[in-house]
Order: structure tokens, then C-alpha cells, then sequence
């Protein structure tokens, strides 16, 4: 049997000089130089190797070959004359006695150049995704996503914990995104869900005596796009420990990345184990965010005391937050372009002081603060050269808005962003309950399986009382890399008891949670041991590791903004037969027939919003 080749293009070496080989590829490029000469550049997974045709014959075979078109070489390897240190093969080349074409690309012209695929058009590349995954750049990034999920894996498993894969078509369970729905052909008018997280899964396997689990878990949410969000479907790291405390999480998940990071990561500085621990309401105060990035130094003050009664009319009766710059020396065009970011990322203006080299307070809204410009100068340890930006309204709204502040002055302004390190922190003490910005009543403000701080007794004695309630804090906790969430896990409300009081707060009563989460509750009324855990986001991980801006640099085959995959054309319309199969009718006059697919969305939507 013949191979369908000896060495791949990246193997070739001076010490094969002489041999015959037969390598294969994709043709990258030709270049022709006269009538009977021509270089040739052969390219594979492994890398490229020159091939030179030197002959009257060899050019026949070559002038016809389409770029892209996979061939198949086999000549002798020469050293070449003028050699190329910048690639691995750079010191030989291949005379070749014979070309076969092996899969002909019909098309003269490419949607995009192979090797500068990155500089096309977002959509143009997940159209010919199987082409962009040629460009050996982007190629990399998933082969880094297949070591470093082969990396935790080990890593996870050296610790005792058992890979369990759990099911993809379960019940919809409110865990905070919309559900994809999928009809069950076998049961009228109901519907399956894909996960959005393993969750009520992996803690069932905790009350059925597996110690500690984890899986690369696929998860399905249909949410919009961002930049570090892939809509549809996403992986995790997912893990939960039995009778384990937050600590035993927090430390086993920093035994592991710890690792991924110095071997994977693009930047050689990380934090030291065991990372910060930010209460999510200190968090909020220091830098406007339960994310922050703290590869930046600077941090937000609360200046409302200073500045009421100081005549300008935003401030009267308002939280006040302000950031302050040293060494300040940006344009006026600057700090307006400044203010207007600020407020297309948060619907909220700021305003502005400075500092002049004579000490006085200049610019901006300094006309205002004529009597408090001292103790502002002294709250926020001002000196000339001095800028400062603030927010005020509600006390969220300015905490927002001022962590805002805080990310975009402190990466444009020289000297307070260390970028090249990971920053790495928890976040805890999240809130147990908070009021939806949608729906204006009580909601979980993260994970509603989360024992909440204190107990039975906490809620019990903030019960009918909103304001006590918002003070219950849950062992909640969230993993930040560089200003990115990157992973998130609580310990779990094992007790059913606790489980359906945390609920009623909610206005799910106990029916309504035994309906919901029969199999847990269930389980939980036979001893369920403590359990906790936690999901790091695989998907922002390579994005960090790799230092991507955008996450679908690091997926596969990813969908675009739009939640479309171009490439398969998904979604797409379906048969009349296949809608009867699930007994389902259609009703989408004056929109695009795809929108079909999302109508069992809507309907969870409102049956959401009813609760």
C-alpha cells in the first residue's frame, strides 16, 4: 500500500537532503519566474515547504493548479541557495518528479487571502470559516483551546475529581437566561430544554455520593452577543465538591488555572495564590464594578459630602464618585471624547475638573466648587496637574458609571494600566436578592440554588421586609481575570427547607419549587451532604490565555452577533411535516420565516415575567 506521504510540510530538515519524499498540503501560493521555473509553497497542519519546479514538464502540471487545491508531492529534497532562517523548513526545498492533484479548488478567486483571513470582514469569515481556520494564526488559537482542555482535564483529575457527562435535553429551569426550547414530538404542547448550566445535575450527583465531579460541560443560553460572549452556546469547566466549604473550591480552582495560566498564558506575570478576596459591596465602592481589572491602580472616591450644597444641580441630593489622574497633560478634544464614551457605555453623563500649575481648581464645573475646591483637594490628595472625572445620581448608577470612568482613564492614561500581568481576584459576598431592572420586584441577584448567610434564621426575620432582604449576603462567589468574569460557583442550598423559603421570597411558593425542581427537592429530603462548586468559562479562558479581544477567535465554528451561523445557514426554515411532528403551529406574519424557531422563547418569556 502506498503512503499518502513520508514527512509532513513542517519535518524537513539539511539531514533529509538527498532523500525522496512525498509530502501533501494545500497549494498557497506560485510563483512562476520565466516560461520553465517556478517556487511552489506547499502548506499542512505542521507548517510549509518550497517546492521548485525547474522544468518544462512540471510546469504543465503546475500553470492549470488553482490555489488552495490540495496536491500531493513527491521529488528529492535539495538545501536550498538562499535560505529562509524565519521558517522552520527554511533551509531546503523540494524538486519534485511527480504532482497530483488531490481536491481541485474550482474558484480563481479566494473570499479573503488565507494568510491575512483575520483583516477581512467578520461575516465573510464565518461564511468560509473552513477557510479562515486555514490561516495558520487563527489555526493556533484552537489548537491552544485543545491543549488547554486536555491540561485541565489532568489537572482535574490528578485531584480525584471524576469526568461525568450529564444530559442535554432537560427540563427549563429559571437560572437566569432564556432557555432554547426544543417540542417533544411524543408529548404534546411540552417542551425539553437544552442546559443552561449543569447545575441542578451535578448537585444531584452530590446527594448521590459522588465526592467531586467535573465535566467540559456544553451550555446553551440565548443571550446576546459581547465581545467576551458567544450567543447560544458556550463550554465551562464545571466541578462541584461534597462537604466542602467555599475555601476548598476557591483553593482547588487556583491549583488549577494557577498552572494553565504560566504554561499557556500570553503574559509571563500572575497573581500568587491564594488570590485577593473582594466583598462584591467593597468592590463596588473601590471600582464601580463586580469585575474589576486590576491591572489598573487607580480606584473611585466618594466625594457626596464635600460637594452638596456646592450649587451645581446634579450633585444636590446625589452619590457622588470621582477619579482622580496625576500628571494630566491630554486636550481639551480629549477629555470630551472622554465624556462622550463614558456615556454611550453607560447612559449617564460625567463632568470634570482640573488642577492648574497655580493649585486652583480650573475647567469643567470648576466654577461651581469655589467654597469646597479646598477640601477637595484634600479628599482626593490633588496636586497641580490634577484631573478629575465624576458621576453622580443614584448610588448604583454613580458606582457604575465611575467604574466606567476608572477602565477607560486609567488604559488612556500613561502609567496606570500594568497590562502585560493576569490580575486575578475573587469577588464574594454577592447579595442574595436584588430588584430586577426590568421587572422593578425581588429578584436572585446571581445563583438561586446559593445558601444564603445565615440561614433559615436570615430570611426568616427579613421576610415581608425588602430592605432586609437586599442585605442578605449568599456564599456566592465570582473568579475575575483582567476585568473579566471568569468564573462563578457558590455553596449550594442543600436544605429543602431553606431551599423553599429562599424561593418564596421570590414569590415561588412551595408547589410551585417542587414543580420546578421535583428531582432536586426530592433528593434533598434524603440527605443531601454541604456541597459547592464552581464553572470557570473555558470559552474566556483560551480568550485571556491567547489575549484575543473578541471570544469567537477561540470558538470553533462560532455564530456571529446576530446568533447565526452563516456557514450552515442556521437558523433556517423547517418543513410543514417536521412542524407537524411536534404539533406545532406557526404564527409569524411580518417577520422573517426563521424567526419561527424563537416563538417557544417568547412564550417562556412571558410566563417568566407572570411570576
Amino acid at each position: 500500500m502506498k503512503q499518502s506521504r513520508t514527512h509532513n510540510c513542517g519535518e524537513l530538515r539539511l539531514a533529509d537532503v538527498g532523500k525522496q519524499v512525498t509530502i501533501v498540503g494545500w497549494l498557497e501560493t506560485t510563483r512562476e519566474v520565466g516560461s520553465n521555473f517556478a517556487f511552489l509553497v506547499l502548506r499542512d497542519y505542521y507548517g510549509t515547504t518550497q517546492v521548485v519546479v525547474e522544468n518544462e514538464e512540471m510546469m504543465r502540471v503546475v500553470k492549470p493548479i488553482n490555489k488552495e487545491s490540495t496536491i500531493s508531492v513527491t521529488g528529492t529534497v535539495r538545501e536550498r541557495e538562499s535560505k529562509n532562517p524565519k521558517l522552520p523548513t527554511g533551509d531546503i526545498e523540494v524538486v519534485p518528479e511527480q504532482i497530483q492533484v488531490l481536491g481541485k479548488c474550482i474558484h480563481n478567486q479566494l473570499p479573503f487571502e488565507i494568510n491575512k483571513s483575520r483583516e477581512a470582514d467578520e461575516n465573510t469569515r464565518l461564511k468560509y470559516r473552513f477557510l479562515d481556520l486555514r490561516n495558520p494564526a487563527v489555526k493556533s488559537n484552537i489548537v491552544l483551546r485543545c491543549q488547554v482542555v486536555a491540561e485541565l482535564r489532568r489537572l482535574m483529575t490528578e485531584k480525584g475529581f471524576l469526568e461525568i457527562t450529564t444530559p442535554i435535553l432537560t427540563s427549563s429551569s429559571p437560572e437566569g437566561a432564556r432557555d432554547y426550547l426544543v417540542p417533544a414530538r411524543n408529548h404534546p404542547g411540552k417542551f425539553y430544554a437544552l442546559p443552561q448550566a449543569p447545575q441542578q445535575f451535578k448537585q444531584l450527583l452530590m446527594t448521590s455520593g459522588f465526592d467531586k465531579y467535573f465535566q467540559i460541560a456544553p451550555c446553551f443560553r440565548d443571550e446576546d452577543a459581547r465581545a467576551d460572549r458567544t450567543p447560544g452556546e458556550f463550554y465551562q469547566l464545571d466541578m462541584e465538591m461534597a462537604f466542602a466549604t467555599q475555601e476548598d473550591v476557591l483553593s482547588t480552582l487556583e491549583d488549577v488555572l494557577v498552572p494553565v495560566f504560566q504554561k499557556f498564558g500570553k503574559y509571563k506575570r500572575i497573581s500568587t495564590a491564594p488570590f485577593r478576596h473582594i466583598p462584591y459591596k467593597e468592590a463596588m465602592e473601590r471600582y464601580g464594578s463586580d469585575k474589576p481589572d486590576l491591572r489598573i491602580d487607580l480606584e473611585i472616591q466618594d466625594i457626596s459630602d464635600v460637594v452638596q450644597g456646592c450649587g451645581f444641580g446634579p450633585f444636590e441630593g446625589a452619590t457622588v464618585k470621582a477619579v482622580a489622574v496625576d500628571n494630566f497633560t491630554q486636550a481639551r478634544k480629549w477629555i470630551d471624547k472622554l465624556l462622550a464614551d463614558v456615556e454611550v457605555q453607560t447612559g449617564n453623563k460625567a463632568c470634570w475638573f482640573k488642577v492648574d500649575d497655580t493649585g486652583a481648581i480650573t475647567g469643567g464645573i470648576s466654577k461651581f466648587l469655589g467654597e469646597c475646591g479646598d477640601a477637595l483637594k484634600e479628599k482626593l490628595n490633588l496636586k497641580p496637574g490634577s484631573f478629575v472625572c465624576m458621576a453622580a445620581g443614584k448610588k448604583a448608577a454613580a458606582q457604575k458609571t465611575a467604574g466606567v470612568i476608572r477602565t477607560l482613564l486609567g488604559r488612556r492614561v500613561p502609567g496606570h494600566f500594568d497590562e502585560e500581568q493576569y490580575a486575578l481576584c475573587w469577588i464574594v459576598d454577592f447579595p442574595m436578592y436584588e430588584i430586577g431592572e426590568e421587572s422593578g420586584a425581588l429578584e436572585f441577584c446571581h445563583n438561586p440554588f446559593s445558601m444564603p448567610q445565615g440561614g433559615l434564621k436570615a430570611l426568616e426575620e427579613a421576610e415581608g421586609n425588602t430592605e432586609k432582604l437586599l442585605e442578605i449576603n449568599a456564599d456566592q462567589y465570582d473568579l475575575v481575570v483582567n476585568g473579566y468574569e471568569s468564573a462563578s460557583g457558590a455553596v449550594r442550598n442543600h436544605d429543602p427547607e431553606i431551599m423553599v423559603k429562599a424561593f418564596q421570597m421570590v414569590g415561588l411558593g412551595e408547589d410551585a419549587v417542587k414543580a420546578k425542581f421535583p428531582a432536586m427537592y426530592n433528593a434533598f429530603t434524603y440527605g443531601a451532604p454541604p456541597h459547592a462548586g464552581a464553572a470557570p468559562g473555558v470559552d474566556r479562558l483560551i480568550m485571556l490565555l491567547t489575549g484575543e479581544e473578541s471570544i469567537r477567535e477561540v470558538i470553533t465554528f462560532p455564530m456571529n452577533k446576530n446568533a447565526q451561523d452563516l456557514m450552515m445557514g442556521a437558523p433556517s426554515t423547517v418543513e410543514q411535516k417536521q412542524l407537524d411532528d411536534v404539533h406545532i403551529k406557526l404564527n409569524v406574519s411580518g417577520r422573517p420565516a426563521w424567526a419561527a424557531r424563537f416563538l417557544c422563547l417568547r412564550e417562556k418569556n412571558a410566563i417568566s415575567e407572570q411570576r
